[in-house]
Order: structure tokens, then sequence, then C-alpha cells
């Protein structure tokens, strides 16, 4: 009896070891690059209420970033199904780079529900010389009408952008309903070569479990922790979803309905915000149960 007690309690301290090397927290670099993508993506709500101007002006914080210029802003409509957002360009002394920000929605948990959320056939971008199939993978209708709304509207601009500043790459920030298109968005790049990093807070599922994998392994993210490896800064990580404690949004659609999280999970223990450094850690995979799949626990 004692010697399964002992083996119990070797195996719960193995347990306990393995689960305390693996949570890291994240350094200051990208704690501060979090913090800043957070105020980029604030700013998008002034798309669809007081605007955004040239060069780079509004009502919100835009005054707090000198260093970016605006190239344009879009707004495909009133509808669940609509997005808008805005994209600029960060100049030096700041680091360069292309800049779109997703705004979300206001009742994003209702808006999950009803924006179609009955799932279809996720189709790749296909390059005419290389295909990357994605089997048996579904995503969220209504996510995915909202990217292909917008498609048209960003893809013509990006393309310009980026023959004008070969060398900056392209970074994608959303928020909520925002953070799902952000996503697509940022996978379809990823498809066609493109340099892109995406941030999403709050973002929700946005496909089944085939989806999530597939969607794993175009950014990199494996089936560990999403700590770069020895040698790489956390800026080489290619997305950062970040959660906090306590938010619903995450954890929708439902997983009964057939959706799955995918993997690149930055997660926010405290409650009240702004978080401390000590408070945002890296999490293990997609469903890491001291994140938010198990309520921060």
């Amino acid at each position: 009896m004692a010697s399964i007690y002992s083996l119990v309690l070797l195996l719960y301290i193995c347990f306990l070891s393995r689960a305390t090397a693996q949570t890291k927290h994240v350094s200051t670099t990208l704690f501060n690059s979090l913090e800043e993508l957070s105020r980029i993506v604030d700013i998008s709500y002034c798309v669809s209420t007081t605007g955004i101007h040239q060069p780079f002006q509004c009502l919100s914080r835009c005054v707090e970033f000198p260093d970016l210029e605006l190239v344009t802003t879009w707004n495909t409509g009133p509808l669940l199904s609509d997005s808008c957002g805005y994209i600029a360009l960060s100049h030096t002394p700041t680091s360069k780079k292309i800049l779109l920000a997703f705004r979300g929605t206001y009742s994003i948990t209702n808006t999950i529900i009803d924006l179609s959320a009955y799932p279809q056939a996720y189709i790749p971008y296909q390059d005419p010389d290389q295909t990357t199939p994605c089997e048996n993978c579904t995503v969220h209708a209504g996510f995915m009408r909202s990217w292909l709304h917008t498609r048209t509207e960003i893809l013509p601009q990006i393309s310009a952008v980026r023959q004008q500043y070969p060398d900056y790459p392209i970074t994608l920030v959303g928020h909520s309903l925002g953070g799902a298109i952000a996503a697509l968005a940022g996978l379809e790049m990823r498809l066609k070569g493109w340099d892109a990093t995406v941030t999403t807070f709050g973002e929700p599922m946005i496909g089944n479990a085939a989806f999530a994998r597939f969607f794993d392994e175009q950014f990199g993210l494996g089936d560990g922790i999403t700590i770069p490896p020895p040698g790489r800064s956390e800026g080489g990580q290619r997305f950062r979803r970040v959660t906090h404690v306590g938010d619903p949004v995450p954890m929708l659609p439902l997983v009964g309905w057939g959706y799955s999280p995918h993997a690149g999970e930055v997660f926010i223990s405290r409650e009240e915000l702004p978080p401390r450094l000590e408070d945002v850690v890296h999490c293990v995979g997609a469903e890491d149960p001291a994140c938010i799949a198990g309520g921060g626990e």
C-alpha cells in the first residue's frame, strides 16, 4: 500500500514539475508589444463613429502614435456579417510595419450565436502553382462571410502597399469578432507567402478541430507550449491569441457545436485591467487547463 502511495505521489510531483516548467511569463518586450497593440486596435472603433483622418488623427488614441501614417479605412456596412477597420504604416524610428486593425462588435456574445453559427467547408486560398489542402475543415459561416466581404476591400490595398514598402512586414490585430476576421485574413496571407503576424484579443473559436490543426501548422504553433525555441525571440511567434480570465467569448461558439480553439494562446490571469507583467503567461497547446479553457485555475 505504501509503495502505491509513493508511486502516486511521485507521479503527482512529476506532473506539477512539468506544469511549472512549461508555465512561462511573457517577456517585457512582448508584454509592451501586446499593450501597444491593444491601444492600436482600440482606435479601430473610431472608424464607424467619429472617423480616422490623415495623417493619423482621431478622437481616441491616435495622438499616442505620431509615427503612424493612415493608408485607408474600410467599413463594409452595418450588417452583422460586415466589418470595419483601418490600414496604417508604421515608420521609423518605431519598427517598420504595415498595420491592419479589425474592429470588434459591441454585442459579441449574441452576435456569435446570431451570425450564422452553422459551419461551412473551409477552402484555403489556392496558389496556381501550389495546393494547400485543408481536409475535413469547417469554419463558422458568419466569420467566413465577414472575411470575404472584407477581403475585396483590403487585399488590393495591401498588395499596393507591399510593392511600395517591400521590407515592411504585415501586422494584423483584431478584437472579438474582429479577432476572428483578422485570424482568417492572416491565414490567407500566410498561404500567399506574405510575412504576416497576427495578434487577437478575445478571439472566438473559428472552426472545427481539423481547421485548428491546419491553422496551427500554417503559423508554426505546434502541439506544445507556444514559446519560441532557444535563440528565437518571442517576436518571431507568428500568432498571439490573447485571452482574459472571465471572458466567455474565447469559449464560443460552443465545443458541442463542433468548434475547437487553435494554439498560440497568451493568457491574462488578472480580472482587473490593465494587467501586470506577472499576470500574462504563455499557454500549452490549444486547451491549457491553466488558461481560458480551465477558467484560469
